[in-house]
């Protein structure tokens, strides 16, 4: 009675859901429409080592970004500083930094930031195109506040507010946006996972600043006068990720993970996730993942600076045995084309 009470409760949130699915459509013919493209990166190592493919069991602050649902597993304590070389060869870093904290016995309260640095970059000018006269950064910020919750053994669930914020000297842009997810258990061990979670919804953003304004005159006046020009609104990359994971545990000391994914983009192509994680004991994993969206194999047709394949591992050592603590080492790697790869590497605290 109890599973049936549970699968009613999956399928009541579900609904509430849908309403806002059929706005989640991959669309080519919208590519580039939408801003804040930053809200796609996933900042950290251990989810991205696997392509993000764990939306049903994503696990601790790394939950964050998959399925907020998952830092309701939270034991207490857990902080994360994390540094990624985005598109290596571009100059592009990302500092991220995550704390969560349980709330009560079945509650979670986390805390994200992630920022983007894009070194200096010239000013240039109709009058001085080669620059010459000073340099610029961009700045973009996202701060993510979290709440996640365990509604039973079987049934998790979390919602993420997150501040956006994007600025170069003279022009900014600020908004919020909302991220929601559940989560379900089952299996003889819980070693069968399912997970939805919904990101990036929120109303639209617009430039502003003094980038906008120029000195002319009107009318043949001789008169100066201020103009301020519109900036147009964009919208947010909203999405949907909908993922299943299935446990493969051997003995006490080996595990294999297999996950599939599939995200419903609003303004870019769908895409397909599979990934694997081996565990032995909780001392080591090694992960590797494949993201598939159409066009990806042919240089003429692909849209996405990154070409599918991903690999990462962890290395953790437990700080107390008797309170479960541990520090680890995250890393992950994900094929590019141009660049690089993007390289994220992460400390990790579990208290």
């Amino acid at each position: 009675m109890k599973k049936v009470s549970n699968i009613i409760t999956i399928l009541i949130i579900a609904i509430m859901l849908l309403p806002n699915i059929r706005i989640f459509a991959g669309n080519e013919d919208r590519s580039g429409q939408a801003g804040a493209s930053e809200l796609l990166i996933n900042p950290w190592a251990r989810s991205s080592g696997w392509g993000g493919v764990n939306t049903a069991n994503a696990r601790g602050l790394d939950a964050i970004f998959t399925n907020v649902a998952g830092l309701a597993f939270t034991q207490k304590t857990e902080v994360i500083f994390s540094q990624t070389q985005w598109l290596k060869g571009s100059d592009i870093n990302i500092s991220s930094f995550g704390f969560s904290q349980k709330a009560g016995e079945t509650g979670v309260i986390g805390i994200s930031i992630m920022a983007m640095s894009f070194g200096d970059i010239l000013i240039r000018t109709v009058d001085q195109p080669e620059g010459g006269i000073g340099n610029f950064s961009p700045k973009f910020i996202n701060i993510g506040v979290s709440y996640a919750k365990a509604f039973s053994n079987s049934i998790y669930g979390g919602i993420n507010f997150k501040i956006i914020s994007e600025s170069i000297a003279d022009a900014s842009a600020e908004g919020i946006a909302v991220d929601a997810g559940i989560q379900y258990v089952t299996g003889p061990t819980d070693n069968i996972k399912f997970g939805i979670s919904m990101k990036n919804v929120g109303p639209t953003l617009k430039f502003s600043g003094d980038g906008f304004s120029f000195r002319g005159t009107m009318n043949n006046s001789t008169n100066s006068l201020t103009i301020e020009q519109r900036s147009a609104e964009f919208e947010l990359p909203s999405l949907i990720n909908i993922g299943a994971s299935y446990d493969f545990i051997f003995n006490e000391k080996h595990r294999l993970t297999i996950a599939g994914n599939f995200t419903s983009n609003s303004f870019t192509k769908d895409q397909y996730m599979i990934g694997a994680e081996y565990g032995f004991m909780q001392y080591l994993m090694v992960r590797t993942g494949f993201c598939y969206e159409s066009g990806i194999f042919d240089v003429s047709t692909r849209t996405n600076a990154l070409t599918g394949p991903c690999a990462g591992f962890t290395i953790q050592a437990p700080l107390n045995k008797e309170k479960g603590s541990t520090f680890s080492i995250d890393y992950s790697y994900r094929a590019t084309n141009p660049f690089q790869g993007c390289h994220t590497i992460g400390a990790r605290i579990n208290l």
